[in-house]
């Protein structure tokens, strides 16, 4: 049989440590999981990985693996130590010795190098056990089958992120790329969020701040959710998930009621009771709209379709109200003006 070079298939150093190992095990667990990766070779590089993982994150078969020395070369032929030839092990049977090749087979978990090596420990531990989990791998009594898509899709932990993107009338109405910046959280690599780590400090979790741009759709809505695929949490194997905006107006200039926007518009007393036009701006341009004589504050013109997007092409209204303010610099012509309309009123 083959010699497996377990620190060459993770590409640790042989003195590595317990962290290393588990880290550089996840990235390639990442990058050759059968789901991911779908050449012929990621299964197998696959096994390896998980089996390579087995034995250098046990310290018990790491040590019976490293006695063998630093000599062998990977793919090398390989003869086992004594009393390990042949090794089958299984469960009685009728009073028998039912045997099977760990690794061989249907079972094709671990290697006839593997079985070689730790067949001995396998069968002090109980042989296979139900649910018993080896190097990522499951197994049972029989091999099972591989879980459908779906049924994975359902028990998979929900990778979507779903945030609300504050915007302006003016983002909305031009349909521009703007930047969304947002926290990304993701498991800790180098632990499992117990005790101190410099890492994520104890949390489990590490928080990533990211900045991505979003083309806004044309005639987008207020409250419309918007999906941007895989930029949502990825899960250790390299599944991403998909990231939601939800718009929401945030203006200084309009207040969203709905499709319909309110605008605030300020004239002096005189122009109130005298009528005036103005020069305004809205989300479709700028125009000039007529204030009628003896208005009064507080008073809402409605200008149709000058709102925004509805569901049905086309738009809501812009309300228009009236703010009547006193001017700040007064002249003295002025100011005696108003104390002879204040004895007009008395």
């Amino acid at each position: 049989m083959q010699y497996k070079d377990y620190y060459e298939i993770l590409g640790v150093k042989r003195e590595a440590t317990d962290a290393e190992i588990k880290s550089a095990y996840r990235k390639l667990a990442r990058k050759y999981h059968p789901d991911v990766n779908k050449t012929k070779e990621a299964e197998a590089k696959f096994k390896d990985i998980n089996e390579a993982y087995e034995v250098l994150s046990d310290k018990q078969k790491r040590s019976r693996y490293d006695s063998l020395g630093s000599n062998w070369q990977g793919g090398a032929e390989y003869t086992p130590p004594p009393g390990f030839e042949n090794f089958g092990f299984g469960g009685f049977q009728n009073g028998g010795f039912q045997q099977f090749e760990f690794g061989s087979g249907e079972m094709g978990g671990f290697s006839d190098f593997f079985s070689s090596l730790f067949g001995d420990m396998m069968a002090q531990g109980g042989g296979y056990t139900q649910g018993q989990q080896f190097g990522g791998f499951d197994f049972s009594e029989r091999p099972k089958r591989r879980t459908s898509r779906r049924t994975a899709m359902e028990n998979a932990p929900d990778l979507d992120i779903t945030k609300n993107l504050n915007i302006t009338v003016n983002d909305l109405m031009s349909g521009k790329t703007i930047p969304v910046t947002y926290t990304e959280m993701s498991k800790c690599t180098q632990c499992n969020g117990g005790g101190y780590c410099p890492t994520c400090g104890g949390t489990g979790y590490i928080s990533t701040p990211r900045t991505i741009k979003v083309k806004l759709p044309k005639n987008a809505m207020p409250g419309q959710k918007i999906r941007v695929k895989g930029e949502g949490k990825a899960d250790a194997y390299g599944h991403k998930g998909d990231l939601y905006l939800i718009i929401a107006i945030k203006d200084s200039e309009y207040e969203a009621d709905g499709t319909d926007l309110v605008k605030y518009v300020e004239i002096t007393p005189a122009q109130a009771v005298l009528g005036t036009k103005k020069e305004i701006s809205t989300p479709h341009g700028k125009i000039t709209i007529t204030i009628p004589e003896k208005t009064s504050s507080g008073q809402t013109l409605r200008l149709k379709k000058l709102g925004l997007p509805d569901k049905n092409n086309g738009f809501g209204n812009l309300n228009v109200k009236i703010k009547i303010v006193i001017p700040k610099n007064l002249t003295n012509e002025q100011i005696d003006l108003y104390k002879k309309l204040a004895q007009l009123d008395g």
